[in-house]
């Protein structure tokens, strides 16, 4: 596999020579335990391992930079803004994804910077009639409140629409999950399939069925430019601002539609980003979007802490972290040089698919950073605070499903959440449905489909809290 090729080489050229050269701070490394003594030493065997990580393998040869102007890293020091910069996606060769506007702080949210036609290699993956495909590049906010942009792809069928309404549109947020900007459903829309394509992209079907319906689906790359994989808050911005775009650009068609939003496992992270964001970021929305259901919902990452770390799912939820990392640097200041030389490789750039399988190495993120039980920490509790978005009210109605046997993602932040937006006053369904993640998501489907398009067809929301 190529993560385990990228480690063994990380570890034979992480020699001597590389010492000296400018790199991320990591904490001093204490020295490492006696060989006799009290076994297994104070703190367990994991800091140990820590420590001998740092003392065996020097950092990564990584020059301190300037703050970007595009992206300022006013606040870091240079090392650490360095170590950031070089943790972020490759350029892909396709403007519309790589190129960071310079005017984006004078440019409103949800404002368009460009749009393109991408009908003719979108149709084919249609396997329908389609009016046309619009790649959509617009003004969005980051997790700090800083101007960035994101992509989102807009598919209008070629039927006309005959209802008493406008056309609604069904916002498709899918399970991007990966590090890659080769990796979001807009590049397969605008480059055909290849080998990054993810299978989720298309399954469940829930694209063609929207179509099928008359609706037009709004496809957003919710991870953002620096492919934030599994921040909320950097999703939700780039949802909200995706229908905003949409509206903007074609007021007359879709200026007042309905919208209503979906998303499953990865894509419910968008999801719930979304609908708890409306009322601060984009109250003109609250209604615009009629609902929203998401399923297989990652709600409380201190919950994934205990499910996902250590086991099959490692890999998954280490590359979820370091996503994470990208918009909070502060996770990677505790990342120790073996996380640092991995971070900063072509693995950087993987895709779900790939780095999936290294789960059989069962390998718990301790391994990767440079403090003692590092999901108990102080920066956890921070980053399990901003991610789980606690207390803040949905402005639109939920429907929420899991599997009662996920052991993944536990059906607990799924009911969590559920009697959280009831307490809060919003009109919420929940379904626990038979399986683990993958039989789950496909039992929990047609209901909640039918529920979003009974929200669509401008029936009201039934309320089960």
């Amino acid at each position: 596999m190529r993560f385990l090729r990228v480690i063994a080489v990380t570890l034979l050229v992480a020699c001597p020579a590389s010492a000296g050269q400018a790199a991320a701070e990591p904490l001093p490394a204490p020295p490492l335990p006696p060989v006799s003594g009290t076994f297994p030493p104070p703190g367990g065997l994991l800091p140990g391992l820590q420590q001998l990580i740092d003392q065996v393998i020097p950092p990564p040869p990584i020059t301190p930079k300037s703050a970007s102007p595009a992206r300022p890293d006013t606040a870091l020091s240079p090392q650490l803004a360095a170590l950031r910069q070089a943790t972020l996606p490759a350029p892909i060769g396709d403007s519309m994804f790589d190129a960071w506007p310079a005017d984006l702080g004078e440019l409103a949210e949800g404002q368009v910077i460009a749009y393109r036609d991408v009908s003719a290699t979108t149709a084919p993956l249609m396997l329908m009639p389609i009016r046309r495909a619009v790649l959509v590049k617009y003004r969005t906010t980051d997790s700090h409140g800083a101007p960035s942009y994101a992509t989102a792809t807009l598919i209008v069928p070629a039927a006309a629409w005959t209802g008493p309404s406008p056309r609604p549109v069904v916002v498709n947020n899918l399970p991007i999950d990966a590090l890659g900007r080769t990796c979001t459903p807009g590049y397969t829309l605008a480059h055909g399939l290849n080998a990054d394509t993810n299978f989720t992209d298309f399954v469940p079907p829930t694209t063609h069925l929207a179509a099928l319906r008359g609706y037009a689906v709004l496809i957003p790359d919710h991870e953002g430019p620096l492919m934030a994989y599994a921040e909320p808050v950097v999703a939700g911005h780039a949802v909200l601002d995706a229908i905003r775009a949409v509206r903007g650009l074609l007021p007359g068609e879709f200026g007042a539609s309905r919208f209503g939003i979906t998303g499953y496992s990865g894509g419910a992270i968008a999801t719930h980003g979304a609908v708890k964001l409306i009322s601060s970021y984009a109250p003109e929305l609250a209604d615009v979007i009629v609902g929203a259901a998401l399923g297989g919902v990652p709600a409380d990452y201190q919950i994934l802490a205990r499910s996902m770390n250590g086991n099959l799912a490692s890999a998954v939820f280490m590359s979820a972290v370091f996503g994470i990392g990208r918009e909070r640097p502060e996770i990677l200041a505790r990342m120790n040089n073996l996380a640092q030389w991995v971070a900063t490789s072509r693995l950087k750039d993987f895709c779900g698919s790939s780095y999936g399988l290294v789960g059989v190495l069962m390998l718990p993120i301790d391994i990767a950073a440079n403090i003692p039980d590092p999901l108990h920490s102080d920066l956890a509790a921070d980053i399990y605070r901003v991610t789980g978005m606690a207390d803040m009210k949905s402005a639109t109605p939920l429907y929420i499903y899991n599997g009662e046997q996920e052991f993944w993602i536990p059906a607990e932040g799924a009911r969590n959440l559920f009697r959280e937006q009831c307490r809060l006053g919003v009109p919420a369904v929940y379904r626990s449905v038979l399986g683990e993640h993958v039989i789950a998501a496909v039992l929990g489907y047609p209901e909640a489909m039918i529920w979003l398009d009974e929200r669509l067809s401008g029936a009201p929301a039934p309320n089960e809290c």
